[in-house]
């Protein structure tokens, strides 16, 4: 069930949700890292470190809006990976511990499984694939594709939800706390979380990038109920991302809808799976008599062939 059906009753819903890719790892570096040591355990290099320093007080400065707001209050979620752990960790030096209300491990935000150690040249073989293949439905041998992705981001979300709904992340906070969900994850897991988030199809997926290394995306609610990429990313910022001009569209209409309203130029919600649909019943009768008073004519019109009568 989604955001907008499920907490209409829920005063307590957090103001962002940020999500946090890795600094630069070993692996961003050097692709044969993988063939010697576990992707889970591939650590941050000296620069992945001060980048996770840089974002953690950047991301200060955003919750606490430059120290203008007084009740601000963060729930971190982290992959279990070694280099998010210590993303996290550098990033967590920027906040005094009264303004952290929890952190939790979570499995289902960790990086898409590549398979275990990873054979330089074959990656590369296999990575070719994807491309022509399309990289959402590719499963790597041994490991996962985006889908897989998918499915336990979608677990994730409910759980999170759920969470939500039962109040579990105030802790001794109150509803009237400006509440921020800092993620903690991966480059694709990031992209695959927005896609689910905002009901994106594979198609707009498969032409999403990455964010950088310790770059962070700020979804935030609108004044209407509805959260929205625009209010704190740039009409560059999301070209950059992937993002085409009727989803930027969309998310600039997000910042200011009411929750509930549904938008009519947003074609992957209902138009783009269909060749025409008429505005209501009534257009449809219209054009069914149409089509039924042509048929006709058709018929009444054809020219006899003489030849049938013998």
């Amino acid at each position: 069930m989604e955001m907008e059906h499920r907490t209409s009753h829920n005063p307590c819903l957090p103001k962002r949700i940020i999500l946090v890719r890795h600094g630069e790892s070993q692996g961003n570096l050097d692709d044969t890292a993988y063939t010697t040591t576990p992707d889970s355990q591939i650590p941050l290099t000296t620069h992945g470190i001060d980048q996770a320093r840089l974002s953690g007080q950047r991301i200060c400065r955003l919750v606490s809006d430059d120290g203008c707001s007084q009740n601000w209050k963060v729930y971190f979620y982290v992959s279990p990976y070694h280099r998010t752990r210590s993303t996290l960790r550098e990033i967590g030096r920027a906040f005094p511990k009264n303004r952290i209300i929890g952190v939790r491990e979570e499995c289902r935000i960790r990086e898409q499984d590549f398979g275990n150690f990873q054979v330089e040249e074959r990656m590369r073989a296999i990575k070719v694939a994807r491309e022509r293949f399309g990289r959402f439905f590719f499963r790597f041998p041994d490991g996962e594709s985006a889908a897989d992705v998918f499915d336990r981001l979608s677990s994730f979300l409910e759980s999170l939800w759920r969470d939500i709904d039962m109040k579990r992340l105030l802790r001794h906070s109150e509803c009237d706390d400006e509440i921020n969900l800092i993620i903690v994850s991966h480059g694709l897991t990031l992209r695959v979380f927005l896609m689910k988030w905002f009901k994106w199809t594979v198609d707009q997926f498969e032409h999403l990038n990455n964010p950088d290394n310790c770059e962070f995306l700020v979804i935030q609610l609108g004044c209407g109920g509805e959260y929205s990429l625009a209010i704190n990313h740039s009409e560059e910022e999301l070209l950059r991302l992937g993002l085409s001009p009727e989803m930027i569209a969309d998310q600039k209409w997000r910042a200011k809808a009411n929750k509930g309203d549904w938008n009519e130029n947003c074609f992957w919600y209902l138009d783009g799976f269909f060749d025409h649909l008429p505005s209501s019943d009534s257009d449809d009768i219209s054009e069914n008599n149409v089509t039924h008073d042509q048929d006709a004519e058709k018929e009444n019109n054809v020219p006899v062939d003489a030849s049938a009568e013998y």
